[in-house]
């Protein structure tokens, strides 16, 4: 567990640094499924160059990798993977998204880091030892009422053609708070109600490279975590709510 840890602080500041210096050099933007859901060579790149690590020091490990798949090794370690979350951010150079990794033994995640690598925000969390920002402790708001607080929130690729896209949920709580965001990157929203930037975020239809290392990260700086209708939630869920803890009760209320 140690070497994984160390190996993670290690690769993810090196996969930070091939971003950045790739930033307005994409060569190749192509889509995955619909007109919303785009990749670039710099992800495959950045998930190659991260897999690598991984497998040369932990060839029998199971991965979840966003643009690989799934590689299942029947090992009781796995690793979460997101070489880019947020890529459409990435490829219009807006300056939200984030490299995630998480890493899980017998399916419970151990710790996890995320790191934007324009702002050099890295964030990191350890199982039962707090949250962290670029090495100091993190907790979530103070916010005790839903009108009082600030939410961010995001929108499903099959948002054009799909009746289940979220948009009732946005309307009806941009009317009651004081506002909601929507920045693009699930993984950065967790990070941010983590910090008390935001007070709640709720989504749909995420994948588990998009919450895995965010989720533990949120649950150590004091915030909750659950499905709509307060059902109990994992990484593998299609719908989370996530929030400080005050004010979750309250939000749940507004969610269909």
């Amino acid at each position: 567990m140690k070497e994984a840890y160390k190996l993670t602080e290690k690769i993810i500041e090196r996969a930070s640094l091939f971003i950045n210096k790739n930033l307005n050099k994409i060569r190749k933007i192509s889509f995955k499924k619909g007109d919303f859901n785009l990749v670039t060579n710099v992800d495959h790149e950045v998930e190659e160059l991260l897999l690598k690590e991984i497998y040369s020091k932990f060839p029998d490990h199971s991965v979840i990798a966003e643009e690989s798949g799934i590689k299942t090794n029947n090992s009781i370690y796995k690793w979460f993977i997101d070489p880019i979350d947020g890529t459409t951010n990435f490829a219009h150079g807006y300056p939200c998204f984030c490299i995630s990794i998480a890493f899980a033994k017998d399916n419970v995640i151990e710790f996890g880091f995320i790191k934007n690598p324009v702002t050099d925000e890295l964030y990191s969390a350890r199982k039962n030892k707090g949250a962290k920002l670029n090495g100091k402790n993190i907790s979530v708001s103070k916010t005790r009422k839903l009108k009082d607080s600030l939410l961010v929130t995001g929108f499903p690729y099959d948002r054009r053609t799909s009746k289940i896209n979220n948009f009732k949920n946005f309307c009806n709580l941009t009317l009651t708070t004081q506002g909601v965001r929507r920045d693009g990157s699930a993984a950065m929203d967790l990070c941010y109600v983590a910090s008390g930037k935001f007070d709640g975020f709720w989504e749909i239809k995420l994948s588990p490279w998009d919450v895995a290392a965010g989720v533990l990260i949120l649950k150590e700086a004091g915030g909750k975590i659950t499905a709509f209708k307060n059902k109990k939630y994992n990484i593998y869920s299609k719908e989370i709510v996530a929030s400080n803890g005050k004010i979750h009760d309250e939000l749940l209320k507004y969610l269909s």
